[in-house]
């Protein structure tokens, strides 16, 4: 086997062996608590400019094949694991993981101490990284040190859509919604068709007036990668569109949302990312187990003039503000993170419009927030 290094910003090395191809890639390293959904996981386009370290110990057990696939090739721009699996096993694979690495030119690394890099990172925070094959450890230690971080960055120029382009309804047709492309993945384009409507997908730059002339029943924000506050087209586009067709944003979107209405964003320590983040409904207080990928939470405190509550022990809805005042009217926090507290999800009371920050179509994760592709479809209606 060929070995394999990995080294992060501030000089740790973790040493493993390449199971995809031979090359040098550079990215925020990040860790993903998901017991499964590798395929999902890669080929997410939110993971660009990341290299995603999969906590889980065992990584390619059920294989790959078509259906999983979020985009045509992976995105991230690197894959770390405790063990890639020697065989697959399941009626639905096509092929095993490891192939499906090489194929896709992927550079990868197996063998690793994925419980001493999580800590690392938990303890440092997100960082820039480099890995490679058979490479020497100064050279990627440079890298690395000199690499920037996620902060600043804008990645979906690099990820959304070149041309808009139309998917059907696959029941009887509801509407037609328009959906900016951050970084869309395939299956909230199922999720949506399926729901009974007719979905456009439109690049990131798509100003408001030619989304409006589509003539949209409803505007899709969907998810994507890097830092929200350099989006100033996108942030701007969905400004001029609120209040005049109902909104639903997700993850990146959902952002994108909560910079329009006047807060900011704030960088996460070292993100949320996997499949079982436990999100408080603020309205009922239960809870779902949600699939997440951000860095980033908008901070609506911003809007208050004031700083967030410090918190202390098991986070409480009192760490948000209970309602704020935009320039569209008041807007609600409706969810929120159980682990620290953060915003997970946010609605306009004045005007039809809502968001959420993680990924209700479950791919990979839990299908307990499903329901918000019929919230959105029952706003939309109430429109018609």
């Amino acid at each position: 086997m060929r070995r394999g290094l990995l080294v992060t910003a501030d000089g740790e090395s973790f040493a493993g062996v390449s199971v995809g191809v031979d090359g040098i890639a550079t990215g925020e390293v990040v860790f993903n608590t998901a017991m499964s959904g590798y395929q999902e996981i890669v080929t997410d386009p939110s993971y660009a400019g990341q290299i995603v370290v999969m906590t889980a110990p065992h990584i390619g057990n059920y294989g790959v094949n078509e259906d999983d696939k979020q985009a045509t090739s992976p995105h991230c721009s690197g894959m770390i694991m405790r063990s890639l699996a020697r065989r697959h096993s399941s009626w639905r694979a096509s092929g095993p993981f490891g192939e499906y690495l090489v194929e896709s030119s992927l550079v990868a690394l197996s063998e690793i101490d994925t419980r001493r890099l999580t800590r690392h990172v938990r303890h440092r925070g997100a960082m820039p990284a480099s890995m490679g094959t058979d490479v020497d450890e100064a050279e990627l230690r440079s890298i690395a040190a000199n690499a920037p971080t996620m902060a600043g960055q804008n990645l979906v120029d690099l990820v959304t859509t070149e041309e808009s382009y139309t998917v059907p309804a696959e029941s009887e047709q509801l509407g037609r919604i328009v959906a900016y492309d951050f970084g869309l993945k395939r299956d909230i384009l199922r999720q949506l068709s399926g729901h009974g409507f007719e979905v456009t997908v439109v690049p990131a730059s798509t100003s408001a007036d030619a989304a409006l002339a589509l003539a949209p029943d409803g505007v899709f924000l969907s998810n994507g990668p890097g830092d929200p506050e350099p989006l100033r087209g996108p942030i701007e586009s969905v400004r001029r569109l609120l209040g005049r067709v109902p909104i639903f944003g997700i993850c990146l979107g959902h952002q994108i949302m909560g910079l329009a209405l006047g807060a900011r964003t704030h960088k996460l320590d070292f993100g949320h990312h996997g499949g079982n983040h436990p999100v408080r409904d603020l309205a009922d207080g239960s809870v779902a187990i949600t699939s997440q990928n951000h860095g980033f939470a908008v901070d609506l405190w911003t809007l208050e003039g004031s700083p967030p509550p410090r918190r202390t022990g098991i986070p409480s809805p009192d760490l948000l503000p209970a309602s704020v005042l935009t320039d569209f009217g008041n807007v609600v926090a409706t969810h929120q993170n159980l682990n620290d507290g953060t915003l997970e999800g946010m609605s306009c009371r004045d005007i039809p419009a809502f968001s959420v920050q993680y990924h209700p179509e479950a791919a990979p994760g839990p299908h307990e927030s499903i329901s918000l592709f019929s919230r959105f479809a029952q706003l939309i209606a109430a429109g018609a």
